[in-house]
């Protein structure tokens, strides 16, 4: 027995994956309380990187919840199940009869297996929204939205294995040095050893640009005349590949046209870039036999991440460089099943396998294996949702999220969360959304689950359980089902995770074919071909996955960031650091992560310093009309003039109380790779 009174958890090593970041390296329990990796499909040699080793820290936390909390006035207290789980239904009821379905909101998790978010997001929809996202809609969803609209599919279009063939590596707002350590350290790299070239574009001199043969240093919110100015470039230089053009594209004459109005130095000035550095990384691209573009969310988190991605697009389709070995346009994502989240449904204007909700067709295969069908109108987005708050929306179920921490305008998101009628958090920590819920439901973490995540390059792996749930907690997708059950008359007595799987690869055409025995211990590729009985490694060989065999060239012109530049005022840009992940409410309860982390700054470059009398080590008040954050100066020439950088980790200082919240068009993702903001040293009081 513990020193609680409780029994004490039994732990067994059993091959898992790890919770962070999107590359699904396998780990397991390894005696003494660690985390160890194991010979997975990504991590071939059992390599992790330094979360992964920490990744058991949180597992037996002395924070983690162990029992149910419900709202008594200004208190959370502890309650049965019972309780819990008659006053979240309860809330919802009386939210549905009163506003009707559209007024429920479902945060699902990028950070929790596909069966447990395939569970939420069928829940959604058979209570009568379409009102579910997660958020890959605060990472990625311009990149899925760029990449579906015109290749027809919203993930890497190459594996990590044909990626080392590449001549040319071209990384735009990526730092997988960092962010995504053994893709770099195991797949990159070595082929950087024995010739391929490294292009880096990113504001800051990263871990990843020592590796680079050019640095691209863009201002942030100018990636399109950058990537418009390369094709320019590509074009004059005739490194245009007529026949792939000719064979697999449509609108180029249009396209060319519009370059011909590019004056390439005078783009490369507005990027503020070089461009005889331009002028090179176009030539190093255009010229390689295979080229492999790399996109992060320094392209996707901005009001106009869509067309940013949509001028990388325009710019392989020029090349070549889609549909072989070695090429490509390929979205490294953040947390480890956030490729997942997505494929199963948890978004709100798709069904799952990405089959629209717009779609009669898709809703009536749908509905003979759900016995239901699901509503036609597309439900609001995570950011949406909650700038709606306490107006047209009313009750919200937040499933292994922070949005107090992670929603950009924070001051805003705080005030929204009290809004809610009802809010459930769904959590294995009383995390800073949590202190707002009226309803508490203490999960599961990634030792403790069995079911399937889906990593960057499409690949279903398997998650087993290392130990139980501590005290009175559940697994997840326990939590689910009870949930659902009360919440509709239909069927949602899964036995297990394995037949959510089954039933999900009987609804999802990417997942056609796929079972538990057929992943084991190694992984299964979508789009999967059934008769094959295997997976497809390239996508858009022949025919691009939208079915056409060829895809449109698309003119992209520059939009202006959300936040003007004015005055004094200096770019603010948010980024990962190797120790940190997310909201931190995994990675700041880690000792040995801690050990590494140190405090937060601000890096400012030395002229910018400079002109505000700034040394290294001052602490300085960054501020604009949203919020002030207060934290000490890294003066250094690794960040371009005119830009300061911080992490968005931390949860004091909070990064997110300064970021705007002007939503991308088409995508609705956030633009919090701009952020207009005053610096200045911070006084004695």
């Amino acid at each position: 027995m513990s020193d609680s009174g409780e029994p004490d958890r039994q732990f067994a090593a059993a091959e898992s994956i790890c919770p962070f970041c999107g590359v699904g390296c396998g780990i397991q329990y390894m005696e003494g309380g660690k985390a160890t990796g194991w010979k997975g499909p990504v991590n071939t040699k059992g390599e992790i990187c330094p979360k992964g080793a920490a990744a058991w820290d949180v597992i037996d936390h002395p924070d983690r919840l162990t029992a149910p909390l419900v709202r008594d006035g200004d208190v959370l207290r502890e309650a049965t199940w019972d309780e819990a789980l008659d006053r979240v239904v309860e809330s919802f009821e009386r939210v549905r009869r009163a506003h009707g379905p559209d007024a429920l909101a479902f945060f699902a998790s990028s950070n929790c297996t596909n069966e447990e978010n395939y569970v939420l997001q069928k829940l959604a929809r058979a209570l009568g929204t379409n009102n579910v996202d997660n958020c890959a809609r605060l990472c990625h969803a311009s990149t899925v939205a760029a990449m579906g609209d015109r290749l027809g599919a919203g993930a890497m279009t190459n594996s990590l294995d044909d990626l080392r063939e590449a001549d040319v590596f071209f990384l735009i707002g990526a730092n997988p040095a960092d962010q995504h350590p053994i893709i770099f350290r195991s797949y990159l790299l070595p082929a950087l050893r024995v010739g391929t070239k490294l292009v880096h574009v990113d504001p800051r001199e990263t871990t990843t640009t020592q590796a680079a043969d050019l640095h691209l240093p863009v201002r942030p919110g100018y990636d399109i005349p950058l990537l418009n100015a390369m094709a320019a470039v590509v074009v004059e230089d005739g490194l245009v590949n007529d026949a792939f053009v000719a064979e697999r594209t449509t609108g180029f004459e249009s396209y060319r046209e519009s370059l011909d109005g590019v004056d390439v130095d005078a783009a490369a000035e507005q990027a503020g870039v070089d461009p005889a550095d331009l002028r090179e990384a176009a030539r190093l691209y255009g010229e390689a036999d295979r080229a492999a573009a790399f996109t992060g969310m320094g392209m996707s988190q901005h009001h106009y991440g869509t067309e940013n991605v949509h001028a990388l697009i325009n710019l392989a389709l020029l090349t070549g460089n889609v549909g072989r070995r070695g090429t490509g346009v390929n979205p490294l994502r953040g947390q480890n099943n956030v490729q997942g989240a997505g494929d199963v449904g948890a978004l709100p204007n798709v069904l799952p396998g990405y089959q629209s909700v717009t779609d009669a067709d898709a809703r009536a295969r749908v509905s003979e294996v759900w016995g239901f069908e699901p509503p036609a109108l597309p439900g609001r987005t995570e950011v949406e949702l909650t700038h709606a708050a306490g107006d047209t929306v009313h009750a919200a179920y937040v499933f292994g999220e922070n949005p107090a921490v992670t929603e950009p305008n924070q001051e805003r998101v705080r005030a929204a969360l009290e809004r809610f009628d009802c809010l459930v958090v769904h959590d294995g920590f009383l995390t800073e959304t949590a202190e707002y819920a009226d309803v508490v439901l203490p999960g599961s973490l990634w030792a403790e689950k069995s079911g399937t995540v889906t990593n960057t390059d499409r690949q279903v792996m398997r998650m087993r359980p290392n130990t139980t749930p501590p005290g009175d907690a559940r697994t997840d997708l326990d939590i689910l089902c009870a949930l659902a059950g009360r919440l509709t008359d239909l069927d949602f007595d899964y036995p297990d995770p394995e037949s959510v799987f089954d039933e999900l690869a009987r609804v999802s055409p990417d997942y056609d074919g796929m079972t538990y025995d057929g992943i084991g211990t190694g992984s299964q590729r979508w789009p999967f071909d059934r008769d094959a009985g295997e997976g497809t490694a390239v996508l858009h060989r022949e025919a691009f996955e939208s079915g056409s065999k060829t895809a449109p060239f698309r003119i992209v012109d520059h939009v202006a960031p959300a936040d003007a530049v004015e005055g004094d005022a200096l770019v603010l840009t948010t980024g990962r650091v190797i120790q940190q992940f997310n909201s931190g409410a995994l990675t700041r309860r880690s000792e040995t992560l801690m050990r590494m982390r140190g405090e937060d700054v601000l890096q400012i470059h030395p002229d910018d310093a400079d002109a505000r009398s700034i040394e290294d080590g001052t602490r300085v008040v960054v501020e604009n009309d949203r919020g002030r954050v207060a934290l000490a100066a890294e003066v250094t020439p690794a960040i371009r003039p005119g830009t300061v950088f911080m992490t968005f980790h931390y949860a004091d200082p909070l990064a997110n109380r300064l970021t705007g919240d002007a939503l991308d068009p088409v995508a609705k993702i956030p633009e919090f790779k701009h952020s207009a903001v005053h610096v200045r040293v911070a006084s004695d009081d």
